[in-house]
């Protein structure tokens, strides 16, 4: 069994069923066709028993007109008419009756013992011709000539004793056919020996031919009482009573031929003597009287012929009835054969059909309740459980339809109570779900209150320093007031990430589109390290103003991770290309140590999915405001290794709908706020040919975005799959707390901004900085 066990275990469960209910259907396939066998097997037999009886039928016929023909020659041979018209006719009789027993022969089955017996028969007719050519002549005496055909009519009449199938008195019916068919052949014995002693001269006999014949005629007239012995022994009181019959219709119908000849004589004016009985005149010639003296009782060759003839014929009419009646039962037996294995192989193939569709019936019931309960399972886990959960971490607690449709399974088999309890499970589920989206919710609702109390006096403290700011004259003090004032900033910036994470937008609202250039200095004016942030080639682009608040802290959180994670010696420098369909790719370059492969595939994926506000997230805040910002203008941020040097490159996809372009622009290329799809097959090279220069090795184009192709190391595309679990080892975006530094702390490398560098987004309402 532990063996079978790995072979059975991945079965599926109308498989397994099929293979159990095999088990019964098999076992009465095999009773069923065992059955049937038995039947055909019986059917085979009654059929062969027909062609037995048939043969039987055939070979008694046989017999019976050979020794006819042998006491009908007699009188003609011993008168030397050997072409006489009744041995002629006697002779074609037998003949015709050789070949429907060879047909008949044909038919038979060819058992050993039935075989055995039309062997002899063929040794016996090979003797015919011989005994036909030498009969009653000096070859061959009288006595030779009547036993000769023995030879053929014995083995013809043994035939009989092959019946034996069937009804109970079936087997009967040989040994009384051949009882009756011993007692035909004595009687023609008679019939033949005694004409002859009554028509063949007695003094040209041969010495002691006399003798012999009277000693045979005695002999076969007492083997005839035997046979009807044995016949009465063999057959039933309804055969006895038809030989009876049969001998009383043959006595009869004597004494009606005898008046008849009586009254012909009478007629003709001539003597007639009335022959004796049957029993008399076979008593008189056996003693042997002369037959002179037997003429003057009555017995002559023609009256003891006629009379014995008529004996022969009842012997004949109640062997050729056995004979019927056996081929007829046996037909009866096979008819009833036939119709048994038509019945048994009809029931046993119904029920061998009834069993496997029943097993079929079953089994497919049962795996369509277990497919549906698995795919109803499947879909539970793979999309409804999580749509709902989905939507109650996306939306607002309370406004989510939590009820739970049940599985569509109504029976109260094992299988229905499985799917009540799934559907328990899953209930069970969604109201966790909701517990832990209220529960979230109200958290989020204590950071967005928290964050707005600190908002305000975070802007309370920012205009006390602007104010010392405008007052200060000395230098230093200006530059450590410069210093407060930025991270007085990134602390609002933080409290900022906190109403991101709760799902808030932030209150102040830009209410005019602004310059690129403008959102982008006013995003490094957030930064501590502002002074190393260079920008470079930045296209005349207006952003609209519902999205600069957003962008601008989006690009904040992507430089302010470019300074801290790369050396203070070195710059960070801001790109900016217009792609045909008004999109816009700005470029952040740092010269960091940069970021393993699996860190940049786990951080795009991040930034493309935002993940669910939880523990990690808290750990990783700026990574996920950037993917929340972004997300909510359809924004595409990616994070890429550097082209041929160390670092990392943030790229920044801005779709049409957030784009404004310049007046000089609109009227030439009327490009406004729709969103543009990319040319099929155009690729980012063929993009960014207009702009000022080609940061990667190589570009190819997505359906909705840009799929950006650099060195082999570089994750492929802006959505790539999720990297292996774990925060990233280096470089990674938002607010400083992500990632260890790449190269050392960095800090401020003067006191003041540049000169026309906001030092805060435009969202704040400041005017730019003084120049250093």
């Amino acid at each position: 069994m532990s063996k079978l066990r790995p072979l059975t275990g991945n079965w599926r469960v109308a498989r397994r069923l099929q293979a159990i209910l095999l088990i019964p259907v098999l076992v009465a396939l095999g009773l069923g066709g065992i059955r049937v066998k038995t039947s055909v097997d019986t059917l085979r037999d009654a059929q062969d028993a027909v062609r037995v009886a048939e043969l039987v039928q055939a070979a008694n016929t046989y017999a019976s007109d050979a020794i006819n023909e042998r006491d009908v020659s007699v009188i003609p041979l011993l008168e030397g008419r050997r072409n006489a018209p009744a041995v002629l006719a006697a002779r074609k009789v037998t003949d015709a009756d050789a070949q429907a027993f060879d047909r008949a022969v044909g038919r038979a089955p060819g058992t050993a013992g039935l075989n055995r017996r039309i062997a002899l028969v063929r040794a016996g007719e090979k003797q015919l011709a011989t005994v036909r050519a030498a009969a009653f002549t000096a070859r061959m005496s009288g006595v030779q000539t009547e036993e000769s055909y023995h030879a053929v009519q014995h083995p013809l009449m043994e035939i009989s004793n092959e019946l034996g199938f069937g009804s109970s008195n079936q087997a009967s019916f040989g040994r009384s056919l051949y009882a009756l068919a011993l007692t035909q052949a004595a009687e023609s014995l008679v019939r033949s020996i005694g004409t002859h002693l009554l028509v063949e001269d007695r003094a040209d006999l041969a010495e002691g031919e006399l003798q012999n014949q009277l000693s045979s005629f005695s002999s076969y007239a007492y083997l005839e009482q035997v046979a009807l012995q044995e016949y009465a022994g063999a057959g039933t009181a309804g055969d006895m009573t038809r030989l009876r019959a049969a001998l009383t219709e043959a006595q009869q119908t004597g004494a009606a031929q005898t008046a008849k000849a009586a009254e012909q004589a009478k007629a003709a004016g001539e003597a007639f003597v009335p022959p004796p009985g049957r029993a008399r005149m076979i008593s008189e010639i056996g003693s042997g009287k002369p037959t002179d003296e037997l003429a003057a009782e009555g017995i002559t060759p023609e009256s003891f012929f006629a009379a014995h003839a008529l004996v022969f014929d009842a012997y004949r009419g109640v062997e050729v009835h056995l004979a019927a009646t056996a081929l007829a039962d046996a037909r009866g037996i096979a008819d009833s054969a036939r119709r048994d294995a038509i019945v048994n192989g009809t029931l046993a193939l119904s029920a061998v059909l009834a069993a496997f569709l029943l097993a079929a019936w079953v089994a497919r019931s049962m795996s369509r309740g277990m497919r549906r309960l698995s795919a109803s399972a499947i879909e539970i886990a793979e999309q409804r459980l999580p749509a709902v959960i989905t939507q109650l971490s996306q939306a607002v607690p309370g406004q989510v339809d939590t009820k739970v449709t049940p599985i569509p399974i109504t029976t109260t088999d094992e299988i229905g109570e499985v799917a009540r309890a799934f559907d328990h499970v899953h209930r069970e589920a969604v109201r966790l779900a909701a517990e832990q989206a209220l529960l979230r919710g109200n958290v989020n609702t204590i950071f967005t209150n928290l964050s707005r109390r600190n908002q305000s006096l975070i802007e309370r403290q920012l205009a006390m320093i602007t104010d010392l700011e405008e007052r200060e004259a000395d230098p230093d003090q200006l530059a450590n007031l410069f210093r407060l004032d930025h991270l007085a900033t990134r602390v609002r910036r933080n409290g900022e990430n906190l109403l991101v994470l709760g799902g808030e937008r932030p209150t102040q609202q830009w209410d005019h589109p602004l310059p690129l250039v403008d959102v982008i200095r006013a995003a490094a004016s957030e930064v501590e390290q502002y002074e190393r942030i260079e920008l470079a080639g930045v296209p005349e682009a207006q952003i609209h103003g519902r999205a600069v608040t957003d962008l601008v802290h989006l690009l904040a959180e992507l430089l302010e991770n470019a300074t801290a994670f790369s050396s203070p010696r070195s710059t960070v420098r801001v790109t900016a290309t217009r792609l045909p369909d008004a999109r816009i790719m700005v470029e952040i370059h740092d010269k960091g140590i940069g970021l393993m492969p699996e860190d940049f595939a786990q951080i795009n994926h991040k930034l493309a999915n935002p993940p669910t506000a939880d523990a990690g997230v808290y750990q990783h805040m700026g990574l996920f405001v950037v993917g929340r910002l972004a997300d909510r203008h359809g924004i595409r941020v990616q994070l890429r290794p550097a082209a041929g040097e160390s670092g990392t490159t943030s790229l920044v996809m801005l779709p049409g709908t957030v784009t404004w372009r310049s007046g000089a622009e609109s009227d030439s290329d009327t490009l406004t706020l729709a969103a543009f799809e990319p040319r099929a097959g155009s690729g980012l090279d063929a993009l960014l040919a207009r702009g000022p220069a080609d940061p990667f090795e190589a570009h190819e184009a997505w359906d909705d975005g840009i799929v950006v192709t650099g060195p082999a190391t570089a994750p492929a595309g802006f959505a790539g799959p999720a990297g292996p679990d774990g925060p990233p080892r280096a470089h990674a975006a938002g607010g400083g707390s992500d990632v260890p530094a790449s190269s050392g702390p960095a800090g401020p490398s003067g006191p003041s901004a540049p000169s026309g560098l906001p030092r805060r987004a435009p969202k704040r309402g400041r005017r730019p900085a003084k120049d250093g």
